[in-house]
């Protein structure tokens, strides 16, 4: 996942801003740090530094929009679009860190601040985006571009700006301007709380057990984490307790073989943002919905999803959801099938009970170990998380794109678990720093994502700082730092969208990198996770902890077909939860939810999909990738691109697999791009056709 920042400007509404006259810069974000490709230095950062210096820094932008406004000169790409891309860039500096901070090492002073500076933010964005001289400068070139003699990046970015503009209310009327304003404002300061509450949320509902015997099932490690984890938050003397994820399912209800721990666990997770008390989001998650219903019509599209999808590779909702529908015949029809098999299997072991939520991840595991004669935690200590990421994820970008990696201890970070890396290229030059953030936090939010320090871009002479942040379960002290296989796959993955950020190769900060459409961004990361079972890389990092011995090849084997296993349940959840995604954000302004558990079965029962029995990846309460981190109507994205990702692997396996001309060929057309050019372009450029969805569906085991 991709965590997006709001890099704004200039302000209509009224701010607390600076003077616009004689403003200079001042406090750690000033200047670019000192550090190698200007790295963030924490050494001189501090928690009442960021809300003061991202204030000043939207001074400081404003007046640098002004000025490119009220240029007397007539408008050129230089002094207009190519302004734009140099503004601001202490504010991309602040808001860069601050974000990763917000998001990953979180505490009351950064969240105040966050809550503070959001609407700040929004409104800055909206007075750049609404500003009406600096529109007319943009609208003359966009009028104009045929006759400019641009350069082909310089056109698309052209194209690019104007089309913000206009999604962002540019050719609305003064007073519906003003509205818009408004609505954004509101949404910044919701969807921050929305954050906030479920961040809190998700700490306070993690349960606690009493009793040993209530967790049978738990490896000797995952209770040891259970009873550090009582501690750390001074439950009784004895007790344990287990931290929840971030989605509906829990990784424990795999081995739970207490069924009332299970189903206890399970709703811990289901109902941890619905109690009732100061961390309920529902009155917040029905207020998003409606304001942006209202954004939508306010810009002339019937529905928010009509909106967000104007920029996106599928274009429009209906193509997405008919994407989406095209899955749901052949996940029911497996569902059923998979359901009736554990029920069966529930009977043959004695149980008086038919299969719930609860129970799927138990004993689907069981029946995939006696149909595959394997057990996925019979792996596990194979996965030593630092020989998975040196040995296996930088081992396959070095064989693809011949870059190496150097750990370094000069580099200060935000918290003592994040380690650092030089990247270089196959010529041996540094081209930028990799950070890595593993472990699950109390003041982390949920899930995994990849994020920059610092953008690449010529313009600016600036090369990449990216990191990673994951939330595995930490190791109790004095065992082996072992990761799943689900774990793993989730390295390569993210590590993806990382070498979308590393390898990237753009004159314009706005072009570079991740800076993509949400059913595109998603493509190089999933891509990324086919090399986790490629036999020769899988080789070269699966070594047992204790012994360094291989992995024996019958075990590399069943992991390759374990992704082709309980699809019912792998892709059933994420084209549910997408599916109630597109519900949420395909309401007309004047008719939202007013309940969101009723809209919730009305849209999960319309799905088509067996969500009794594999309910979707998340339930409403719980969505963060919607209701806060820009998948609104977006949440799609992962199954589109996991197209795109299977028909380029397919592409790979038939030309040869794992070769650096292979590599080299995916980073020219697609790694290096960005948003340069046009995504259907862009992949056509590589795979030589339009993309299909034959390979992701044989991939699936579904074909």
């Amino acid at each position: 996942m991709i965590r997006r920042l709001l890099l704004c400007a200039s302000a209509l509404l009224p701010l607390p801003l600076l003077p616009l006259p004689a403003l200079a810069a001042t406090g750690p974000f000033a200047s670019p740090s000192t550090l190698p490709f200007e790295a963030p230095d924490f050494t001189r950062l501090h928690d009442a530094d960021y809300q003061p210096a991202i204030e000043q820094a939207i001074a400081l932008q404003r007046a640098e929009i002004e000025a490119i406004a009220a240029n007397p000169a007539p408008p050129s790409f230089a002094n207009t679009i190519e302004a734009m891309e140099r503004s601001g860039a202490m504010l991309t500096r602040a808001t860069n860190v601050f974000s990763a901070l917000v998001a990953a090492n979180t505490n009351d002073t950064l969240d105040k601040a966050d809550t503070a500076t959001a609407p700040q933010l929004a409104a800055l964005h909206d007075a750049i985006m609404m500003n009406a001289q600096l529109f007319a400068r943009v609208n003359h070139l966009y009028e104009q571009r045929a006759h400019l003699g641009l350069a082909p990046d310089q056109l698309q970015l052209l194209e690019v700006t104007w089309r913000g503009f206009r999604l962002s209310g540019a050719l609305l009327a003064p007073e519906a301007k003003l509205q818009l304003q408004a609505i954004n404002q509101q949404l910044s300061t919701l969807q921050t709380s929305f954050s906030q509450k479920l961040v809190a949320a998700t700490k306070d509902a993690a349960p606690t057990f009493a009793d040993k015997a209530q967790l049978a099932g738990l490896a000797e490690g995952d209770l040891a984490a259970a009873a550090k984890a009582a501690e750390e938050r001074k439950a009784p003397a004895g007790s344990y307790v287990l931290p929840l994820q971030n989605t509906l399912q829990q990784p424990a209800l795999e081995s739970l073989t207490n069924r009332a721990t299970r189903q206890a666990l399970y709703t811990a997770s289901a109902t941890r943002a619905e109690q009732g008390n100061a961390n309920d989001t529902r009155a917040t998650i029905l207020e998003i919905a409606r304001l942006r219903a209202q954004k939508a019509q306010l810009l002339g599209y019937p529905d928010y999803a009509s909106l967000a999808l104007a920029d996106q590779m599928a274009q429009t909702p209906a193509r997405a959801i008919a994407f989406m529908q095209a899955l749901v015949p052949p996940l029911a029809a497996q569902a059923h099938a998979e359901a009736a098999d554990l029920d069966a299997l529930i009977a043959k072991e004695g149980g008086h009970f038919t299969v719930e939520p609860w129970d799927w991840p138990l004993y689907a595991a069981q029946l995939r170990k006696s149909r595959l004669a394997f057990d996925a935690a019979s792996a596990k200590p194979y996965f030593e998380i630092t020989r998975v990421l040196e040995q296996g994820v930088f081992y396959a970008a070095h064989q693809l794109y011949g870059l190496s990696f150097e750990k370094r201890g000069d580099i200060p970070t935000y918290h003592r678990d994040v380690s650092v890396y030089t990247v270089k290229n196959a010529q041996g030059q540094a081209i930028g720093l990799f950070y890595f953030d593993p472990w699950k936090r109390d003041n982390k939010q949920g899930g995994a994502w990849m994020s920059n320090f610092v953008q690449q871009s010529t313009l600016l002479g600036e090369q990449p700082v990216v990191f990673n942040v994951e939330n595995f379960t930490p190791p109790a002290p004095g065992q082996p730092a072992l990761v799943g296989f689900d774990d793993v796959v989730t390295m390569f993955h993210e590590f993806g969208h990382a070498l979308h950020g590393l390898l990237s190769d753009q004159r314009y900060p706005s072009l570079a990198g991740t800076s993509t459409a949400r059913d595109f961004v998603e493509f190089p990361s999933q891509f990324n996770e086919n090399w986790a079972t490629d036999p020769d890389v899988l080789a070269h990092y699966a070594r047992h902890w204790q012994t360094g011995a291989a992995m024996p090849a019958a075990m590399a084997a069943k992991l390759k077909e374990l992704r082709r296993v309980d699809q019912a349940y792998e892709l059933g959840e994420v084209v549910a939860a997408a599916l109630l995604d597109m519900a949420w954000h395909s309401q007309q302004a004047g008719s939202a939810p007013t309940d969101v558990a009723a809209f919730e079965r009305q849209a999960l029962a319309a799905s088509g999909l067996d969500v009794a029995h594999v309910p979707p990846r998340y339930r409403s309460s719980l969505f963060r990738h919607i209701w806060s981190n820009d998948y609104a109507a977006g949440y799609y994205a992962y199954l589109w691109t996991e197209m795109l990702a299977h028909d380029a692997f397919a592409w790979f396996e038939a030309h040869g697999g794992l070769t650096r001309a292979n590599g080299q060929r995916f980073a020219d057309c697609v790694l290096s791009r960005g948003h340069s050019a046009d995504y259907g372009a862009m992949f056509r450029a590589f795979a030589g056709h339009d993309p299909d969805v034959a390979p992701m569906l044989a991939a699936r085991g579904l074909k």
